[in-house]
């Protein structure tokens, strides 16, 4: 089935559905024209509502990325960090409200860095600024944003971000530890509008991310070692050779 079909049901079906999951004409419009195709392992359930997994980070459901958009409210020619932008899903919809060149995005693993240029250079927003960085940095070259979007959770909004905002500029993240709570924060930390519950990985500092060598090298050896002895059967675990048949 022509995929602008497949995108046009998945919107009408998040539209429709009991708590309206896009309401705006600007994020609907957006999600009907990004493909997701680049964005997921299976094509096949590209436009399903439901989470994929990709170089060891989810792959927001079309329904958990139209709340992060809704709440982020993007508008032309607005100026939109990504934080933690994993594969790139919500950074090309946002490109396609504001500009491919208002939108900068940052992730602290290198390997989804690269994945996210690739995917979004695929979808037709390949002039998306994609960087290496600590989330809690920001990117403050391109300071200030009129919006900064997190996609990692954090007990409370990092310092640096909110300095990043311009002066009526959001900042949405979920707030909270093992609960969470999609939350928009204006420039002083305050002003906190809270939009439900949701379940975010917390943002990673140096050395946690999935592609970070273990610096402890007996604990590095001690990991290979477990997995060799899952890896390899011996003894009793073999496949029991009846040798009367064998032989």
């Amino acid at each position: 089935m022509d995929p602008a079909v497949l995108r046009d049901d998945m919107v009408d079906s998040l539209e429709h559905e009991a708590k309206g999951v896009v309401r705006s004409e600007r994020v609907s419009a957006a999600m009907r024209a990004v493909p997701r195709e680049p964005f997921v392992n299976d094509e096949s359930v590209a436009y399903a509502d439901r989470t994929d997994e990709r170089l060891g980070t989810r792959v927001l459901a079309p329904s958990d990325a139209a709340r992060l958009l809704e709440a982020v409210a993007p508008e032309p020619d607005d100026t939109v960090l990504v934080v933690g932008v994993g594969v790139g899903y919500t950074a090309a919809v946002i490109a396609e409200v504001v500009g491919a060149r208002n939108v900068h995005a940052v992730d602290i693993d290198r390997r989804l860095v690269y994945e996210a240029r690739s995917n979004l250079r695929e979808a037709g927003y390949e002039a998306v600024l994609v960087d290496c960085r600590d989330g809690t940095d920001g990117l403050p070259e391109y300071a200030p944003y009129d919006r900064v979007l997190v996609e990692a959770a954090a007990i409370e909004p990092p310092r640096r971000l909110l300095a990043q905002l311009a002066d009526d500029g959001r900042l949405v993240l979920p707030l909270g530890g093992s609960t969470q709570t999609l939350t928009v924060v204006g420039p002083e930390g305050g002003d906190r509008e809270r939009l439900g519950m949701v379940a975010f990985a917390p943002m990673l500092v140096e050395g946690e991310q999935a592609s970070t060598l273990e610096r402890n090298r007996t604990r590095r050896e001690d990991s290979e070692h477990a997995r060799r002895a899952a890896e390899r059967r011996r003894g009793w675990e073999q496949e029991w050779i009846d040798w009367d048949d064998a032989l």
